[in-house]
């Protein structure tokens, strides 16, 4: 477990890095990006192709495999159908990614810096999670109601 603790340490400092080395930490960078019609900023394009690059090999890679690396699990999505939530959510997603400039990682790794427009965004994000997990609990909540009433005779 300690070994997993530290690997996961280590992983989320490279990826940290990365995002303040490619400059994915300046919200100014990303909303550059999102400026089609004026001074389009293309770098990010080629951070995602990266990230794309690497994403894709690594998932070749663990379809091929019954454990990770360190022995646990390997727990890939299954699903590959495309419902009103997941487009519903990616377009929340990519609204609060272009009004803010931030999405989650580089947010989180802004705290450090004390950046106050990333701890506004990850409070939000929290309570957006929070309403999320809720909602979800409502949703089982209903379900489950709706079973039981159709199970008794």
């Amino acid at each position: 477990m300690k070994l997993q603790r530290i690997s996961e340490f280590g992983i989320g400092l490279v990826f940290g890095l990365g995002l303040v080395i490619s400059g994915m930490t300046d919200p100014g960078k990303v909303l550059g990006f999102l400026d089609l019609a004026g001074q389009w900023d293309p770098s990010l394009a080629f951070v995602m192709g990266g990230a794309i690059l690497v994403g894709t090999v690594a998932f070749a890679v663990a379809r091929k495999r019954n454990t990770s690396v360190l022995g646990g699990a390997m727990q890939l999505p299954t699903t590959r159908h495309i419902d009103r939530r997941l487009v519903l959510g990616s377009l929340l997603f990519g609204l609060g990614w272009g009004i803010a400039g931030f999405c989650p990682g580089p947010a989180i790794v802004s705290l450090g810096t004390g950046e106050p427009k990333a701890v506004v965004f990850v409070l939000a994000m929290l309570a957006g999670m929070g309403v999320f997990e809720w909602m979800e609990g409502r949703r089982a909540t209903q379900s489950a109601r709706l079973l039981n009433q159709v199970a008794k005779p």
